[in-house]
């Protein structure tokens, strides 16, 4: 029987301001575009809005800007079923800005993203103090790299502390110090990531490169990292343990409309059916059809989908893993 787990999410707010263009344009070059929109993110915030719309009680703590922007991104979080009540408004500084180019092809969608972090840069180990005497009462911390890191460092030392299980999405790629690495439970970049942690590339040219993928594994293993999932996009993912190595396939949509929160909405899955009490297979098998479903949508937040919607996912590809009408339980 599945419970409704209790997740916490440090992490930032970015406005996404997205252009749709047939090519993206080269230096000094000038496209024009198919559309202009913007859309709801920051990859803390996607990962608590999935976790929430998939049946999680869900506490955000983050920052942002005293202006349209920030209003609008902890709206949508609220209204997504998300406790804002922990993020703090910096009065000087603005929301966090993504800068989306979104190229369309008949193969389907791909995307470069430029962060500007503002105020999600500006939170400080001070501002969320109160975090270490209640941390102990969440399931699950989950953090990524679009906020200073000595925070990072700090909250996930509090949670290991505390007995509670550390997500880490290493997103956008950065250096992890051995402190960071000792209080991780899961690391879940994707490819590029794990390769940049590893110091080894990962070749999906023409599929997954497992040489590739036990290299990566035992470098990372070697520096503390319990837990290891590794998302591939359309080559599914990875996990690596204690137990070996196994691979998930991706689950293919007829039609990929744009792929920016994939990543989030399949890590937020993960956490989500491993704290509801999925085993580690189902829980990865979870992800993988709340992502496909999100890759077919467009934007960041309003293409994250509920656990009704993932439930017809499982039912109409016939997954054997479990019942689909387990899920039940969180809603």
């Amino acid at each position: 029987m599945l419970k409704k787990p209790n997740i916490l999410v440090v992490g930032s707010f970015m406005m996404d301001l997205i252009a749709s263009t047939r090519r993206a344009p080269g230096s000094g070059e000038t496209v024009v575009g198919l559309k202009f929109q913007t859309a709801p993110g920051g990859k803390g915030a996607n990962q608590a809005v999935q976790c929430a719309r998939l049946g999680a009680r869900v506490t955000m703590v983050g920052q942002v800007g005293d202006d349209a922007f920030g209003k609008a991104m902890v709206d949508t979080a609220r209204a997504s079923g998300v406790d804002v009540s922990h993020v703090s408004v910096d009065p000087k500084e603005s929301s966090g800005m993504g800068h989306i180019t979104l190229e369309v092809t008949e193969h389907g969608a791909q995307n470069r993203i430029t962060i500007c972090p503002g105020a999600n840069f500006t939170l400080t180990v001070e501002d969320v103090a109160w975090l270490k005497d209640e941390i102990g009462r969440y399931d699950l911390l989950m953090m990524q790299f679009e906020l200073p890191m000595d925070v990072i460092e700090t909250v996930a030392g509090w949670a290991r502390d505390a007995g509670v299980i550390v997500m880490i999405n290493p997103a956008p790629a950065a250096p992890m110090s051995e402190r960071l690495l000792a209080c991780t439970t899961y690391l879940s970049p994707n490819e590029h990531e794990a390769a940049q942690l590893a110091d080894h590339p990962i070749d999906v040219s023409h599929g997954v490169d497992m040489a590739d993928v036990a290299a990566v594994s035992r470098a990372l293993r070697a520096r503390g990292v319990k837990n290891l999932i590794i998302t591939l996009g359309e080559n599914g993912s990875i996990a690596a343990g204690e137990d070996g190595i196994h691979h998930t396939p991706c689950v293919r949509m007829p039609h990929v409309a744009d792929p920016t929160a994939a990543g989030d909405s399949f890590v937020a899955a993960f956490c989500t059916g491993l704290t509801a009490g999925l085993p580690q297979g189902e829980a990865l098998a979870f992800a993988s059809h709340a992502a496909a479903l999100t890759v077919s949508r467009m934007g960041a937040m309003p293409s994250l989908p509920t656990v009704d919607e993932v439930q017809a996912l499982l039912t109409e590809r016939k997954y054997a893993g479990f019942d689909p009408r387990i899920l039940d339980a969180l809603k």
